[in-house]
């Protein structure tokens, strides 16, 4: 190619497109520097309405990598280039994105419902998939639970969504229950008078909700006995095993015989 036909062309794309071009790069200065600005304002909007600090960073870039693609766009067609290949390129890596993806997305989509319902908070013991234990951080993808016994369990956010869970802090208080069983030579109100001085000794338990001593079944060789009485969820497991052996103290101190004793 000679130099004059080098020159020519462009020359005659400079003239066709060299205004559009400046006009191009002027929309995406002025673009990007207003998409800073929305940036800051919903940076502390969200700050305002106290969204979860772990939807923030989330929210925040999928906003500006929208508004981003947008001004793309725009500046694109003022330039006057031909969208319809670039969208089916985009169309055709969506669709193999999103089959390629899709588990990740629900665990994607999942996590951002969790993070804004709340069914359960960082801290909140909860049962779920079988295991239980303290909610430790909830991320996107997936949320991490330490059990009692110490291990880490990692729960896909899509089978916490879609499935059972149970939280055992959310209601700020839970019922602890310690059954007995006495033979019938004992009678019931010795051993509830034995259990009230117990359960009214001990600081851990609530005096509200009121506790209750009660028969819960009778077999052909005795009786049992069912304690319910109401604590705050933070060291229930701690409670309870401290709560049995107190009764079972104070039970045989105060003369009953516990089968097989």
């Amino acid at each position: 190619m000679k130099f004059e036909d080098f020159y020519l062309k462009g020359y005659n794309w400079i003239v066709r497109y060299g205004l559009r071009a400046i006009v191009a790069l002027i929309l995406l200065s002025i673009g990007f520097w207003v998409i800073g600005k929305i940036k800051n304002l919903l940076h502390n909007s969200l700050d305002k309405r106290n969204v979860d600090p772990s939807l923030r960073p989330f929210l925040l870039s999928v906003s500006v990598i929208f508004l981003q693609g947008l001004l793309l766009l725009a500046a694109m067609q003022v330039v006057g280039i031909q969208m319809t290949i670039f969208a089916a390129f985009v169309g055709a890596f969506g669709v193999a994105a999103g089959l390629a993806l899709s588990g990740t997305l629900q665990n994607f989509t999942s996590g951002v419902l969790i993070l804004i319902l709340k069914p359960f908070r960082v801290g909140d013991n909860i049962i779920a998939q079988g295991h239980e234990g303290i909610v430790h951080s909830i991320e996107i993808f997936y949320t991490i639970v330490t059990t009692f016994d110490n291990r880490t369990v990692i729960l896909p956010n899509s089978k916490l969504s879609n499935e059972v869970i149970v939280n055992l802090s959310r209601e700020g208080i839970r019922r602890l229950d310690v059954e007995i069983k006495l033979p019938f030579a004992i009678p019931f109100d010795n051993v509830r008078a034995v259990l009230e001085n117990t359960i009214r000794a001990n600081t851990d338990l609530l005096k509200e909700p009121k506790f209750r001593i009660g028969v819960s079944s009778v077999d052909p060789d005795g009786y049992k006995v069912i304690v319910n009485t109401w604590v705050k969820p933070e060291g229930y497991q701690d409670i309870k095993l401290q709560l049995q052996q107190k009764i079972m103290e104070d039970v045989v101190a105060g003369g009953i015989k516990l089968p097989g004793l």
